[in-house]
């Protein structure tokens, strides 16, 4: 026997013990996490629209990998033949959000450290993660920006507008401005005082004020 040959029977025979109470406890505790995921996803979301199948997402990608990195963990040669053909795998989804990437490592961290036998460490790990986006995320609500945008017939009616909602808001920063023949039209960004939002109506009724719209802003700003 060559030294060939004992090199392949050593990985052709590494296949290590796998019992269906290992898949049942991995997949039940992968399962777990990965809702406690979807519901930290959930409540920390501050985009625009919801998205139930990305939810739904971070749960499956959690469980496809716990499952892919069991069957990996078990056999070498399994092993190499999978990362042959992950590595021509091409991902074209389209992200949104920035912090939707968390989430997504988040979820395949998880099921390489559970497919692994680390259930421990997938516990503590994921716990300390979720707590910390919760705590950051509701610091980010408590001050959600605003776009206001007045369109005043003449610099008279821009400057009183400008005023009024300087005194009404907790931060105010003009973002853009447009002058035409029908008029100035000004983009500002704001901060409200206690979610209190009654002072568009008060710059509505200003005289040179045509229009007085208040929206929400889930993107950067500077602070």
């Amino acid at each position: 026997m060559t030294f060939s040959d004992v090199f392949k029977n050593s990985f052709l025979e590494s296949v290590e013990a796998f019992t269906v109470t290992d898949l049942l406890i991995g997949m039940v505790f992968a399962v777990v996490i990965s809702l406690f995921i979807f519901w930290t996803y959930k409540k920390t979301f501050t985009g625009i629209m919801y998205s139930p199948g990305f939810s739904l997402t971070l749960i499956g990608l959690c469980l496809v990998t716990t499952l892919v990195i069991m069957a990996v963990t078990s056999n070498v040669v399994l092993s190499l033949g999978m990362v042959g053909a992950l590595s021509i795998v091409r991902f074209r989804a389209a992200i949104k959000d920035p912090m939707e990437i968390v989430f997504l490592f988040w979820s395949i961290a998880v099921g390489i450290v559970i497919g692994a036998g680390m259930i421990p460490l997938a516990l503590t790990g994921s716990v300390i993660i979720g707590v910390i986006l919760m705590i950051f995320a509701n610091r980010r609500q408590s001050g959600t920006p605003y776009i206001l945008v007045l369109s005043c017939t003449d610099d008279v009616a821009e400057k009183n507008a400008v005023e009024r909602a300087k005194s009404s808001v907790a931060k105010f920063m003009t973002k853009s401005k447009t002058v035409n023949s029908s008029g100035i039209e000004l983009t500002a960004q704001v901060r409200l005082k206690d979610g209190e939002t009654s002072f568009v109506n008060s710059l509505s009724a200003l005289e040179g004020v045509s229009n007085a719209t208040l929206v929400s802003y889930s993107g950067e700003f500077v602070s």
